[in-house]
């Protein structure tokens, strides 16, 4: 049966940590040809062509989360993948991007801390499904952008089998 399981797990060592460090918008369709690595399918070797992806560097109250959304009635499994964002100052340059983008439906790399990349809303995107432009009552508050964008895929985000750039992504 082609879901049966192959493979058993260890309890890993305690030297992975949470948070991200940047993520990366890539405009939706500009995805040339895929390759996957040839003996882990779960894993992207390049792209083709060059397409461009845009960095914003974060810290802090961001994260990715992907929800297994299974049911064995309708036989159905998806992969819904949330990505929330804070990003700090308010900026004409920034809002205008940040429109754009929650009028578009970007595919999104995501980079944690530990070194991983992965490739968000592969085949149907990623929308901004909310956020705030805020500024703080108190001047230790946020001034700035919450965002939260939303995908649906049939499997879970795939890493990159290296950086953004050698992949086959060009930082604009």
């Amino acid at each position: 049966m082609a879901c049966d399981l192959s493979l058993g797990r260890l309890e890993p060592c305690k030297d992975s940590v949470g948070g991200l460090k940047a993520i990366y918008f890539v405009n939706f369709g500009d995805l040339g040809a895929i390759t996957y690595d040839v003996t882990n399918t779960d894993v992207i070797d390049a792209i083709a062509g060059t397409p461009s992806a845009y960095k914003y560097e974060i810290k802090g109250a961001s994260s990715f989360t992907q929800n297994i959304q299974s049911d064995r009635l309708t036989g159905t499994t998806a992969f819904e993948q949330v990505l929330e964002v804070t990003l700090k100052k308010l900026t004409v340059a920034d809002h205008k991007e940040l429109k754009l983008l929650s009028y578009g439906r970007p595919h999104v790399i995501v980079e944690d801390y530990n070194g991983n990349f992965f490739l968000a809303g592969l085949e149907h995107g990623m929308e901004v499904t909310g956020g705030t432009i805020v500024t703080g009552a108190a001047m230790n508050e946020l001034s700035g952008y919450t965002l939260t964008l939303s995908g649906m895929e049939r499997v879970p985000a795939n890493f990159l089998g290296d950086t953004p750039t050698a992949v086959g992504f060009v930082l604009a």
